[in-house]
């Protein structure tokens, strides 16, 4: 337009247009070409969604991986050290036991025998299956191991106390002196 203009001296700063009717045909293919930069954006930001959901999915399946296989490993860490106490536990128990032997105390072996009898007959009386017990005819015998760690505990009261009291007390499978 400047150009049309120039020759009679006018210059042109501004030009406003009142009004603008393009051909339907090119109305309808710019109305096809905006639809389709809308979906085109749409399927965009779609697909960055589900891109960053998959990411995340799969960095909290990683983490929860990762915290489960250290849970694991700290749980073993921690049996196995129990387990470790546990022997060095029973070793110095059957140390002491051997050590009582060697001077000459069979109650010290009566009593460790009767502490496995104890503890053998405990899991019996736990267990869920258990409705009746049956003894076999050995069993007795815990009576009379048991008799023997009563015997054991009446030498360690009287070595510590000579009192008169000491001597009446007796022990829950003891029979009376005669």
């Amino acid at each position: 337009v400047e150009h049309a203009t120039v020759p009679w001296g006018v210059k042109i700063t501004r030009v406003e247009i009142k009004d603008i009717r393009p051909p339907a045909d090119i109305v309808t293919a710019m109305g096809r070409q905006m639809k389709a930069e809308r979906e085109k954006r749409a399927n965009i930001l779609e697909a960055e969604g589900t891109r960053a959901s998959e990411i995340l999915r799969a960095e909290g399946q990683k983490q929860a991986r990762i915290l489960e296989s250290e849970g694991r490993k700290e749980s073993a860490y921690r049996d196995s050290e129990a387990r470790e106490r546990a022997a060095e536990a029973e070793a110095k128990a059957t140390r002491v036991v051997s050590e009582a032997i060697e001077q000459g105390g069979t109650q010290a072996i009566n009593y460790f025998v009767a502490q496995k009898y104890v503890e053998a007959i405990g899991k019996f009386a736990t267990s869920p299956n258990a409705k009746t017990i049956l003894f076999p005819v050995e069993a007795t015998q815990l009576m009379g191991t048991l008799g023997g760690i009563g015997e054991l505990a009446k030498e360690a009261l009287s070595s510590t106390q000579a009192s008169p009291k000491a001597e009446a007390k007796r022990g829950p499978f003891e029979l009376p002196k005669q």
